[in-house]
């Protein structure tokens, strides 16, 4: 599988990511985020930063940040800006190591979807360390018990491809997708109160293997970090298996894959009061 720039990339999740994928997780956030009136939003993992800057339009009196790893989402996320006249500051930011200082934003909302699970808990507490206590932070991810159905077909797609020695791997993708109560915990452990959480299942169809490797949110997405532990040379291989035996079991219905789309929101504990 040929791999993408980072431009190409940020092409791909504006018009077909963000359009899909992102629209449920953001109807998520919308339903469940009380928008302060005013104050310092920043926005994590921006991407081409169209449900960042759909926030900010409903709270005009917000100043707005969006930082993303990918700089060329954020040149999208910027032009998107200029187009909607409105005001806000784009930056890279690795956001396992946020360059801001401590307590400085009112809401901090992040994007985890797309995150490696090991990144998960690093991008947590960087969050909660800038934002002030008292303010509120929402951080969103797929959860245990996602994409169960490709990790069934991936494990037989290894078998008949001859890698059963790497039938682990499968499983390792599972175990490290967080359970819920994980997530709440890890909330907590990083310095936030007043802890809940919203679980949606969301499905995403496929008429065939062959659409199922045509969506770009499978194809420069997903497949590429499950991928990630096989031999290159083996790679195309396992895909072709991937796509034959989605088509030999769904027996005239849709593939589908299942997400378990989790939002977490806290409150930064205050500061106890000096006497």
């Amino acid at each position: 599988m040929e791999s993408k720039s980072q431009k190409e990339l940020a092409f791909l999740r504006e018009l077909y990511v963000a359009t899909d994928w992102g629209e449920r997780f953001a109807a998520l956030v919308d339903e469940h985020i009380e928008l302060p009136k005013e104050g310092r939003v920043l926005y994590v993992a921006a991407g081409t930063g169209g449900h960042a800057l759909a926030m900010h339009a409903r709270r005009e009196k917000l100043s707005l940040w969006c930082v993303d790893e990918n700089d060329e989402c954020l040149e999208l996320a910027r032009a998107k800006a200029v187009a909607l006249h409105q005001e806000a500051e784009f930056q890279r930011e690795d956001v396992k190591a946020l360059s801001f200082k401590d307590n400085e934003f009112d809401l901090v909302p992040g994007d985890a979807s797309f995150t490696t699970p090991t990144e998960l808990k690093p991008m947590l507490a960087e969050m909660v360390r800038v934002t002030k206590p008292g303010g509120t932070v929402a951080w969103w991810l797929p959860t245990a018990s996602s994409f169960g159905e490709f990790f069934s077909v991936y494990w037989e797609a290894l078998v008949r491809a001859g890698l059963e020695n790497r039938s682990s791997e499968v499983e390792r993708f599972l175990t490290d997708l967080p359970t819920i109560t994980d997530v709440e915990n890890w909330a907590h452990q990083a310095g936030l109160e007043s802890v809940t959480s919203t679980t949606t299942v969301e499905e995403f169809a496929y008429d065939s293997g062959e659409q199922f490797l045509a969506s770009p949110l499978i194809t420069d997405f997903l497949i590429p970090k499950w991928l990630e532990p096989l031999p290159e040379s083996e790679r195309d291989r396992v895909v072709s298996e991937l796509a034959q035996i989605i088509d030999e079991e769904r027996h005239e219905a849709d593939f589908s894959l299942t997400l378990k789309a989790t939002l977490v929101v806290g409150k930064k504990a205050r500061m106890p009061e000096r006497r």
